[in-house]
């Protein structure tokens, strides 16, 4: 499937913050990270519909996810050669590989808990990858 935007009733990161709601009690070890899942809505700016199978499969093989939390030692470095002193912060959107992580639900939202080795990248829409 090609590049797609999508149609948005609401914008994806503040729907996700406020579906997972608080999250300070669920405290993050070393350099672990928590990404809720970006799974597309149904539409896209073109007007076409995704059938049900891709929204589904967004589940399994959604690429980006969207920073909420990190563990105290997440993203830093003393050599300073993995990130290169480039900053995470929670709101961020992040790119991973599918295959890794652990999958997870957070207050009923689906999210997964990375290394934060795993990320390969941040964009600033999360519709740019698929």
């Amino acid at each position: 499937m090609t590049h797609l935007m999508m149609d948005h009733a609401e914008d994806p990161k503040e729907k996700i913050i406020r579906e997972i709601g608080d999250i300070t009690g669920l405290q993050l070890l070393n350099n672990q990270i928590l990404l809720a899942t970006y799974i597309r809505p149904q539409k896209t700016k073109s007007g076409l519909y995704l059938s049900d199978k891709y929204l589904e499969e967004d589940k399994y093989q959604s690429k980006v996810g969207l920073l909420l939390a990190q563990g105290p030692s997440a993203f830093k470095e003393e050599d300073g050669q993995w990130f290169a002193g480039r900053e995470f912060n929670a709101g961020d959107w992040l790119v991973f590989r599918p295959s890794e992580g652990w999958n997870i639900t957070v207050n009923g939202v689906l999210c997964k808990i990375l290394q934060d080795i795993q990320i390969k990248g941040v964009v600033d829409n999360p519709d740019r990858v698929w």
